[in-house]
């Protein structure tokens, strides 16, 4: 028998194959906070804007997660995302390592781990590949995203 809240990342992971960010959302706590390299902490409506914004920019994105484990409190995942990044129209593979803690029967953290050099190597080409491991590309790359996300959520008024 499946655990809950492993059934929960089963449906967030489905959900994201299909590029359905409305079905990724649903999963999240009211309060959920996200991080990852790129995205440092965004909290509830951040968080839920970001997949609103990678599904509807991803138009090739797959998605592929496996080692999917979970028991009352935390979980974990790994994931494989292939797409095209839309601000360079370069090729991406990612790979990532997924932990979660959870909260009602929802996903209240969520924390996603990734080599930021090696996907700065893909996205940003060779710039990426000579720059990427340089903490000011870096954070230009993180304050860009930022960026991307306020235009985003101004965008949509949310």
């Amino acid at each position: 028998m499946t655990h809950p809240n492993a059934q929960l990342l089963t449906d967030f992971y489905a959900a994201f194959a299909q590029r359905d960010a409305e079905g990724m959302i649903a999963c999240y706590a009211p309060d959920v906070v996200f991080s990852d390299p790129v995205f440092t902490e965004l909290r509830g409506d951040e968080a839920r804007a970001m997949w609103r914004m990678l599904c509807e920019r991803g138009k090739d994105l797959r998605v592929e997660a496996s080692g999917l484990e979970a028991d009352d409190a935390s979980g974990k995942a790994h994931w494989d995302a292939w797409y095209t990044f839309w601000a360079t129209g370069q090729k991406v593979h990612n790979v990532i390592d997924a932990r979660f803690v959870f909260a009602g029967g929802k996903i209240a953290r969520h924390t996603d781990s990734f080599d930021l050099r090696r996907w700065a190597g893909m996205a940003l080409g060779m710039k990426g590949k000579l720059f990427g491991w340089l903490p000011p590309v870096q954070n230009a790359i993180r304050k860009q995203g930022d960026a991307g996300l306020r235009a985003f959520m101004k965008k949509r008024a949310m």
